[in-house]
């Protein structure tokens, strides 16, 4: 990636995340108990709507849970939230979730996602790295309803499997292809 590039792409991360903070008082800071209550929260509901999200549950590694990412855009846009790594039924550590964009936009949304690690490889990944975008590293499958059909137990082949519920708002074409995971403190 050129020097020039680079800056562009921090300049777009700084965009997202102040137009994401900006975007009402659910993108701020929460508390770890917050985060983990949200985050059981959010899996119980995915779970009760997709059951093939509560199938994989049972084979992964680990579960990285964003229970409410806020995005917003106006030619540039971007999404912030935070949530928790479960390993079992151990909170293992709290990450962001941000991501930019720019082109034709315009309006505000909230979702929620949910990443099952399904390897030692996507789960060493997460803690050696200093963020994980998606699209690089391990392998995510963004499941949607022509996948869940398909998806059983001895059909796993990829390392993480994504799944994004709750969408309400304006935007259109949803994606957290190009998402930076880091870890955070709490």
């Amino acid at each position: 990636m050129t020097h020039t590039r680079r800056n562009f792409h921090k300049i777009l991360l700084a965009t997202a995340a102040s137009l994401a903070l900006g975007v009402g008082g659910a993108a701020q800071a929460a508390t770890a108990e917050d985060l983990n209550r949200d985050a059981d929260q959010a899996l119980q509901s995915l779970y009760k709507s997709n059951p093939t999200a509560e199938t994989l549950s049972k084979k992964a590694r680990a579960v990285l849970v964003f229970p409410k990412i806020i995005k917003a855009g106006l030619v540039f846009g971007g999404s912030y939230g935070e949530g928790v790594l479960k390993k079992g039924s151990t909170y293992a550590g709290y990450y962001n979730s941000v991501s930019a964009s720019w082109g034709w936009q315009a309006g505000a949304e909230s979702y929620g996602y949910v990443v099952f690690l399904m390897s030692d490889k996507a789960v060493r990944y997460l803690d050696k790295s200093k963020g994980w975008e998606i699209g690089v590293g391990p392998s995510v499958v963004v499941v949607n309803e022509g996948v869940a059909k398909n998806l059983t137990t001895s059909t796993l082949k990829e390392d993480a499997y994504a799944f994004i519920f709750d969408q309400q708002g304006l935007m259109a074409s949803l994606s957290i292809e190009g998402t930076k995971i880091s870890r955070i403190k709490r």
